[in-house]
């Protein structure tokens, strides 16, 4: 994924106006975080180890209507190969993410599917925004998780170099690998880990991608509607750690 550079035009005047619509002079420094005498959102699920954060993921994989599976690292050649025929094979699409390689998935994303006739293509960003076209022609994407969070079923996604955002949302369905150590209990660690990363001065995912399962629409009269605008089916894996 190529950064583009920009540039920021009246930025200076802006902020001043916003100030003086506040009706306080314009504060460039000194601002400091407020020490809230409450702070539930720390307290959800706290205590839980890995086991019982990824039974309150799978209640969650209910609700959302989302396919969840488990295995270990062994199995996860067998199980992911699988999901993919049971969802009717290619073309798949997947990141250029080395844990497909340290889990031993490389060969068949590169031979065996392909192998079967299922076209694979993996996220090359030498090709663009041809990418983007693989991914709309897709039947399955495939990424990796890189958090998960067990309260709403949620896994979270750090778009970067070699995992563009298109992989899960515009194929047909969807496959979210999740190794176990990635389980949180809810949004709350999340936001701390980005912020903690922007205090020390790391670089931050171009774009963060919150996914609850297959698409889906509740806006119209409250009735729940899945595959409205993206993938119409999803699938959890959850593999232990390597």
């Amino acid at each position: 994924m190529t950064k583009m550079a920009g540039t920021i035009k009246n930025k200076e005047s802006f902020l001043n106006n916003i100030a003086q619509n506040l009706g306080r002079p314009r504060r460039s420094k000194g601002v400091l975080r407020p020490e809230w005498k409450h702070r539930p959102q720390d307290g959800v699920l706290q205590g839980l180890n890995q086991d019982e954060l990824l039974e309150v993921l799978k209640e969650q994989c209910i609700r959302i209507h989302t396919t969840y599976r488990e295995t270990n690292s062994l199995g996860l050649y067998e199980t992911l190969k699988d999901t993919v025929m049971e969802y009717g094979g290619g073309p798949v699409i997947t990141w250029d993410d080395p844990r497909f390689r340290e889990f031993g998935l490389s060969s068949l994303i590169n031979d065996d599917l392909p192998r079967e006739d299922v076209k694979t293509h993996i996220w090359d960003t030498k090709l663009g925004d041809e990418n983007i076209k693989k991914a709309e022609e897709a039947n399955v994407g495939i990424t990796f998780s890189d958090q998960t969070l067990a309260e709403s079923g949620t896994v979270v996604l750090f778009s970067g170099s070699g995992k563009g955002r298109s992989v899960s949302l515009l194929p047909a369905t969807y496959i979210a690998i999740i190794p176990k150590s990635t389980l949180v209990p809810r949004i709350t660690q999340t936001a701390q880990k980005i912020h903690m990363q922007i205090q020390a001065g790391e670089e931050v995912a171009s774009c963060v991608n919150f996914i609850s399962g297959p698409s889906n629409s509740a806006d119209i009269e409250m009735n729940l509607v899945v595959g409205v605008h993206g993938p119409i089916k999803a699938t959890y894996i959850v593999v232990g750690d390597r």
